[in-house]
């Protein structure tokens, strides 16, 4: 396990430039690609999305100031390839950004991958009916456990937003659990 002080080091370094990044991509992937795959909800749309990433990062890693953590750098980049991605879909389907992502749930449904319950799959739908904003917030405090200064980095939102919004996902989901039963 590296710092990420230690990883842009080797990646900085003409000679050591591919393995320090090899050591990124090994780092950072398993966890990556968790937070892609709550959003799209497609294993192979969340590989292809994280291949995106790995690739911007390593196009524009030069670019990186360090005003940020690393891991914020990666994470803002896999959510905006993700948000990217899903905006495409809704365009392909033509879906206003005012109607719920359901479509993606159709995608989970599909996906040979997804060994969930219909319990994980009752809550995946009610977090599909939440805003994209709110959703991503409900989606890196209660699966990721992230907290809310790292998300506030990563997302540039207040921490008091990031609360009231996680807050406001909460009841929306509780609501919609409780009408489903």
């Amino acid at each position: 396990m590296y710092s990420d002080e230690e990883l842009l080091k080797l990646v900085r370094n003409p000679k050591t430039q591919q393995d320090g990044f090899a050591k990124l991509v090994a780092e950072y992937s398993e966890r990556l690609y968790w937070q892609i795959r709550k959003m799209v909800l497609s294993h192979d749309d969340a590989n292809d999305i994280l291949q995106d990433v790995f690739i911007k990062a390593w196009t524009n890693i030069n670019n990186f100031r360090g005003d940020a953590k690393l891991s914020t750098w990666l994470y803002r980049i896999a959510i905006n390839e993700s948000i990217t991605f899903i905006n495409k879909m809704r365009a392909q389907n033509n879906i206003s950004m005012d109607d719920d992502d359901s479509f993606l749930l159709n995608q989970l449904e599909g996906d040979e991958y997804f060994d969930g319950d219909e319990a994980q799959k009752l809550l995946q739908k009610a977090i599909l009916t939440l805003p994209e904003k709110q959703r991503l917030v409900f989606q890196m405090k209660y699966f990721e456990e992230m907290k809310y200064e790292e998300m506030s980095d990563i997302l540039g939102t207040s921490v008091g937003a990031l609360k009231a919004s996680y807050h406001h996902a909460v009841k929306k989901i509780e609501n919609f659990l409780s009408q489903s039963n």
